[in-house]
Parts: C-alpha cells; sequence; structure tokens
C-alpha cells in the first residue's frame, strides 16, 4: 500500500472519531485554551465554572509562514517529554518508506498536520485531535485521555497556574513592585533560567530590580 492510499484510510477513521469527539466533549463551545508543556495537559475553558482538561501528546506543528511541517519529536523547542512516544509512527515510516512519518521536518501545507494526526491517532490510540493556532503556527495536539478534575495533574495545574490579564493563564511568580514595562530598573532573579526550562514545584519564582538588590545583598540575603 502506498503512503496515499494509507494515510487516506487513516484520515477517514479520524474523520468519524472526531465528529464522536466533538459531540462528547463540546470542543467548540469553549473560547480559550491553554496548555502546559510540563504537565502535557490541555484546557479548554469559558470561565472556571465552565471547562475540560485533557491528557495530551504534541504531534507537531504547521507554520504559516515557510509552508513547513515540523514534527514534536524533532522540535528542540517542544519540552513535552511523551513526544517521543511517536518515534513509533517514525520507525513505521522508515520501515514502509514513508517519508513523510520519518523526515522531521519538510514542505507541506495546512492538510498534512491532520493527515499525520491521524495516523498518530491510530498509533496511540488517540481520543481526539485539538488544534492550536496561533498568529503563525498551527499545533496539533492528540488526546489520549480526560482525566477527572480531581485527579492530581489538575489539580497542579489550578495551584501553579493564575489566569493574568497581560499574559493568560501561566505560572505565578512573585516580584517587587519597582519592576514595570515603562523605566529600565535593572532585573535580578533567585535563579538564572531560559525559555522552556522545566521547573520544579518548590523553586523560588521571585525577581527583583537593581536597587533591590543593593538591599539584598547588605542585608545578607
Amino acid at each position: 500500500m502506498n503512503y496515499e492510499e494509507y494515510s487516506k484510510t487513516r484520515l477517514d477513521r479520524l474523520v468519524e472519531s472526531q465528529k464522536k469527539f466533538k459531540e462528547i466533549y463540546k470542543i467548540d463551545s469553549y473560547e480559550n485554551w491553554f496548555y502546559d508543556s510540563e504537565l502535557e495537559l490541555l484546557r479548554l475553558y469559558n470561565d472556571d465554572n465552565d471547562e475540560v482538561y485533557f491528557k495530551y501528546v504534541p504531534v507537531g506543528s504547521y507554520s504559516l509562514k515557510s509552508k513547513t511541517w515540523m514534527w514534536s519529536w524533532f522540535n528542540s523547542h517542544s519540552i513535552e517529554k511523551n513526544k517521543n512516544e511517536l518515534l513509533i509512527v517514525k520507525e513505521f515510516g522508515i520501515e514502509h518508506n514513508y517519508e513523510k512519518l520519518y523526515n522531521g521536518t519538510f514542505p507541506g501545507d495546512e492538510y498534512d498536520g491532520w493527515e499525520l494526526s491521524s495516523i498518530c491517532f491510530d498509533f496511540l490510540k488517540g481520543v481526539g485531535v485539538y488544534k492550536v493556532n496561533t498568529d503563525d503556527l498551527e499545533k496539533y495536539l492528540l488526546v489520549i485521555n480526560v482525566p477527572d478534575e480531581q485527579s492530581s495533574e489538575v489539580k497542579m495545574m489550578k495551584q501553579k497556574k493564575v489566569d493574568c490579564d497581560s499574559h493568560g493563564y501561566s505560572r505565578p511568580a512573585f516580584v517587587c513592585q519597582h519592576l514595570n514595562l515603562e523605566v529600565p530598573k535593572g532585573f535580578e532573579e533567585a535563579f538564572d533560567t531560559y525559555k522552556g526550562m522545566e521547573l520544579e514545584e518548590d523553586e523560588d519564582l521571585q525577581a527583583w530590580c537593581s536597587e533591590c538588590e543593593k538591599i539584598r545583598v547588605e542585608s545578607d540575603g
């Protein structure tokens, strides 16, 4: 069976499953989305009383700017650990010489995301697929189960996230009152961080200005 025939059978199967997924969980009724890459958890919500959570595996992303597809296992900026579960799809592609399944990135179109997600859906026994849209990127998330709101993962997300008017639903941090976006006053952190860094629950997420740093040093911490 060539790749076109194979992918079509998988896409047809996903279309049917996707209808049920939408009907059961009403995913189109939610105006907002947020996903936690550390917990591999997707939240769809209108408010705190109208929400649903999903465990997901990141399939990959399609760049609207460069018109290219990139698998999550190839993307060094994708921090979800479970993306390596998709390597079984890559091995299958190598075995059958299906180039789209083993090339980490390649020129494509907006249909590749659904096509490739349908193949992952079959291998990982997914529940559905959710597409996250940003200005220049489409990210495809394979939903693998629906955790109860009392699960430890959901509780952890709620504990470590705040809904900020400026930055959206994200991890909370504590900063001194002098820091602002208008006047540069220096920026000190409790420890060095970088984008995509995996953070532990007990780490000290604080920041302060250079003047506060002088007082901290004078006071021996």
